[in-house]
């Protein structure tokens, strides 16, 4: 396997609010984005060395060749995406982290993972499931954000392809 460089298949750009509905409000008057598919999460995950239940809301929505995440914590080990948030409570949507997606199989996902290597940690992995994992690492340092890394197998990625809505810009053109 090919590993690929960090941003090669970067897909997904991710906000973390403490309002969803709020949130989709403002994508959809600010920037044009008519709907957003929208799920409540609950899955066994290990941050910083924590293991636990993660919980949260998400709303996703394809625009052309990105897709837009949103991201509410609602619990359990979720100081990841919490802590970005003001302490003081008031709305926002802060810039969390990209999306580079891993295509292949298990073995090509298990094999990327390797790949990070030492200097690359990961600090945050969930369980989604058969079909599909990912992970975090920590790119605050080079980057200022997170970085998550996503396999999804082939029924999962046909599944998000169904469910989470894709929008057209009327000057799209392929990359």
């Amino acid at each position: 396997m090919i590993v690929p460089t960090a941003f090669r298949n970067c897909f997904q750009l991710a906000w973390i609010t403490n309002d969803i509905e709020r949130s989709i409000a403002q994508f959809q008057n600010f920037y044009s984005v008519p709907s957003f598919f929208t799920m409540e999460q609950e899955f066994a995950a290990t941050v910083r060395g924590e293991t636990g239940v993660m919980k949260m809301r998400v709303a996703l929505a394809n625009v052309d060749d990105i897709q837009l995440e949103i991201i509410q914590p609602c619990g359990g080990i979720d100081a990841i995406y919490r802590e970005v948030l003001p302490a003081d409570g008031t709305h926002a949507n802060v810039f969390h982290h990209i999306c580079t997606k891993v295509n292949g199989t298990q073995a090509d996902w298990d094999a990327y993972l390797r790949s990070l290597g030492p200097e690359r940690p990961i600090c945050y992995q969930g369980d989604i499931g058969k079909g599909g994992a990912f992970c975090f690492t920590d790119e605050r340092a080079t980057l200022g954000l997170y970085m998550e890394h996503l396999w999804l197998g082939e029924e999962a990625d046909a599944m998000m392809a169904r469910l989470v809505p894709t929008y057209r810009s009327p000057d799209y053109r392929k990359r």
